[in-house]
């Protein structure tokens, strides 16, 4: 079974991710948590590229670029640990590229789509949580997150930039809704880990890892 989590930077998706993990772990079941771009040697190397603040990439090297990174991911870790019978929890995945290079830098959604095929595979989520919260939300929790430092290069896309990646995600969880799933993200934490529960776990059942 895959997992997928998105939202905006600041969203707490990250947060969620473990809180799952932890619930899953905790009733046995096995599970790797991967992120993106991220979790091989390569991805990582793209990773730095993509986040420093000395690059200046165009919006289509960038798609690219993220592409590359999990293509990677995919055929080193995500497939082989599915096949294994693993829970795969990921710290975003391909509705990350359509939200904020489709939406957010503009890109011709039929370039992005192609590109999201060649990367993904063929491999798509069971389930994808989109933990929605607005901007200003999102970066007052930046601004205060005990790890918080200089924002990267993506996170200094400004303000049009992420409430038209977050229009992206409202979009695709509108299109592909019983594989997408808006989560309230302003609320407590445990109330927002009993929302992905009532979610996941029919998604546990249906899948016969969990009983009805």
């Amino acid at each position: 079974m895959f997992i997928s989590f998105e939202g905006i930077d600041g969203s707490g998706k990250s947060t969620q991710l473990v809180l799952l993990r932890d619930w899953l772990e905790e009733r046995g079941h096995k599970t790797i948590t991967v992120r993106e771009p991220g979790a091989t040697a390569l991805s990582e190397s793209i990773r730095e590229i993509l986040l420093s603040n000395r690059q200046s990439i165009t919006p289509s090297a960038e798609l690219l670029l993220f592409s590359a990174a999990r293509v990677q991911l995919v055929e080193h870790i995500i497939a082989p640990a599915l096949t294994e019978g693993r829970i795969v929890l990921c710290d975003r995945y391909v509705d990350s590229t359509t939200a904020y290079q489709g939406f957010g830098r503009q890109l011709t959604m039929a370039d992005v789509a192609a590109c999201n095929r060649l990367a993904t595979q063929g491999v798509m989520p069971t389930v994808t949580l989109f933990i929605d919260v607005p901007y200003d939300q999102a970066q007052l929790r930046m601004q205060f997150h005990p790890a918080a430092g200089e924002p990267d290069r993506m996170e200094r896309s400004g303000r049009a930039f992420f409430e038209r990646v977050r229009t992206g995600y409202l979009d695709i969880a509108a299109q592909e809704p019983e594989r997408c799933h808006v989560v309230d993200g302003l609320r407590e934490r445990a109330e927002i880990h009993h929302d992905i529960l009532n979610i996941v776990v029919p998604a546990l059942v249906r899948c016969g890892l969990e009983k009805p």
